[in-house]
């Protein structure tokens, strides 16, 4: 069995991130555990298990947005509530005991109750429209949340005093509190009526009690029931351990003498941040990156050498024609999180000045961060730099003013916007978005392997500045050694299809190198390594 151990955490908390469904989402719930699973889960590989460390009752919605809804999983909070349901069930908040002459408001975004023409409780739901919140309170004042299960129950009460948590009760399925956390110190009471515990390993469950009643920390819970559950697992297993400065420690204990795999995506966890991984990354099994960047990344801030690391992108290609080719625009996407100024200025002015060269370019400003004002801002720096460079401030707008011979204005006044900004920060609209591009510009230190791996699917050109695997030079774009030369790069794949059709014929061929079966490939020879590879197989055919 291979085991996967995520690190979905809120705020590094041991909770979920699960939102109001009008909230804006401020994060993407992609990485490399997500991927993983679904490369496992479409390709029935290998078996494999979800552990689960975090308060998620909500997780059957997570699993039905990754589309992988039935993968197998168990949670440790479950066992800790001695939860018993498995299936998402409907719950009315209509069904719930309320107050004799409650009164119900409906708004855009949340069911306000009213009791005596005062606030009595707040009704928030999810995005499959279930309630996942109830607010109570006490002469205007917030006293209780309750937290709702998918399940349809309440999983978890928190205690307010003059708007600040007391504690959290974590509940059992008949209304009873199991365990009990203390905001003020962080320690962990157990409730002595039902001191035990429930693991559910396979088909069979069995009851185990808790070692004592008093907890310093939540994380020595979670650890004991964690540990008794490894216990139960066979020598042969594997675990899969997405590296997170919130579990990484009780792993590492938890997890001694078992085949151990570490996952290292992106700026997630760094190594020369946590001297303390130096010992873990010695005694783990294997070393799984999502790029060739990262791993040699690793293995300059280790002390050792590492021999047992290899890159695996979580991503996998796939061909899926864009549509830039139909529009009457040529988009160039830019992505500008983490730019430095100067480079920011500078891309700024040479952009500015190619798309008065070229009429029909438009720049794409591409961001993943969601703040409100996030588009404004960067918008403001546009136009700031234009305005110096003695172009087109105008270029730069929130959207298109449509041409129009009202309020005395003449079709010559008419400015086009040329730059505008694309907020995605799930990795649907990042596709979405990029369907539309006729070329990607990463010129920053890093460039983001997701843009990269959606770009050769699409056959898209990439001009970038750092070298990576997924960009041949002068074959599917253009690695930069000169900003100055920047516009020549663009205009070389935007002065007709020439140039264009070969890097898409480029980009197709480097498809083949990350396809689901090559990706499963690199897997098996990791699990080859390990002494599990007994488990490995594609299908029903078996690797070829």
């Amino acid at each position: 069995m291979l085991y996967f151990i995520p690190a979905w955490y809120q705020q590094n908390q041991w909770c979920e991130n699960e939102q109001s469904w009008w909230s804006r989402h401020m994060h993407t719930e992609f990485d490399d555990t997500v991927k993983q699973i679904q490369l496992f889960h479409r390709s029935s590989a290998c078996p494999y298990h979800i552990l689960l460390l975090s308060f998620t009752p909500n997780f059957r919605h997570f699993l039905h947005r990754q589309g992988v809804y039935r993968a197998p999983y168990w949670s440790c909070f479950d066992a800790i509530q001695e939860v018993r349901r498995k299936k998402a069930s409907v719950l009315s908040f209509h069904n719930l005991k309320w107050p004799e002459k409650i009164e119900f408001i409906y708004s855009m975004f949340a069911v306000v109750a009213m009791l005596h023409k005062k606030k009595y409780a707040q009704i928030d739901f999810g995005e499959d429209g279930n309630p996942i919140r109830i607010d109570l309170y006490q002469n205007e004042k917030l006293s209780r949340r309750n937290i709702y299960d998918d399940r349809g129950f309440v999983s978890s009460t928190i205690l307010f005093e003059d708007g600040n948590p007391l504690y959290q009760d974590y509940l059992m399925e008949n209304g009873m509190w199991k365990m009990r956390f203390f905001y003020q110190d962080g320690h962990v009471q157990i409730n002595e009526k039902c001191p035990e515990y429930m693991l559910r390993y396979l088909d069979e469950m069995q009851n185990r009690r808790f070692s004592r009643l008093y907890y310093e920390s939540m994380e020595q819970v979670i650890y004991e029931v964690l540990a008794s559950y490894i216990e139960l697992t066979k020598e042969q297993d594997v675990f899969c351990m997405a590296m997170h400065e919130r579990h990484t420690k009780l792993l590492k204990k938890a997890l001694e003498n078992k085949k151990l795999i570490l996952s290292f995506f992106g700026d997630r966890y760094s190594v020369a941040g946590h001297p303390e991984s130096s010992e873990l990354i010695e005694e783990a099994d294997y070393i799984i990156a999502d790029s060739t960047k990262n791993v040699t990344k690793i293995q300059e801030e280790s002390e050792k050498l590492i021999e047992n690391i290899i890159a695996i992108p979580p991503y996998d290609s796939r061909v899926d024609l864009g549509i830039s080719q139909q529009l009457d625009v040529q988009k160039i996407l830019v992505p500008v999180d983490g730019m430095e100024e100067e480079k920011f200025c500078k891309l700024i002015r040479l952009l500015g000045e190619y798309v008065l060269f070229n009429e029909a370019a438009r720049v794409c400003l591409f961001t993943r961060r969601a703040e409100y004002v996030r588009k404004q801002n960067v918008l403001e720096r546009v136009r700031g730099e234009l305005r110096k460079a003695g172009l087109e401030e105008g270029w730069a707008a929130e959207k298109e003013r449509e041409k129009s011979l009202e309020n005395d204005l003449e079709l010559d006044e008419y400015i086009p916007v040329k730059f505008f900004v694309e907020q995605c920060v799930d990795e649907l609209a990042v596709s979405k978005c990029m369907r539309e591009q006729r070329v990607l510009v990463d010129v920053r230190e890093v460039p983001e392997l997701y843009l990269q791996i959606t770009a050769i699917s699409m056959g898209i050109p990439q001009i970038v500045w750092t070298e990576t695997e997924f960009v041949e030079h002068d074959r599917n774009g253009i690695i930069l050694k000169d900003m100055e030369r920047l516009p020549d790069a663009v205009n070389y794949y935007l002065d007709g299809l020439k140039n264009w059709n070969r890097a898409m014929i480029c980009s197709y061929e480097l498809v083949k190198e990350y396809t689901t079966e090559k990706l499963l490939e690199k897997w098996k020879e990791v699990m080859d390594s390990i002494g599990a590879d007994s488990y490995f197989t594609i299908g029903e055919r078996g690797l070829e």
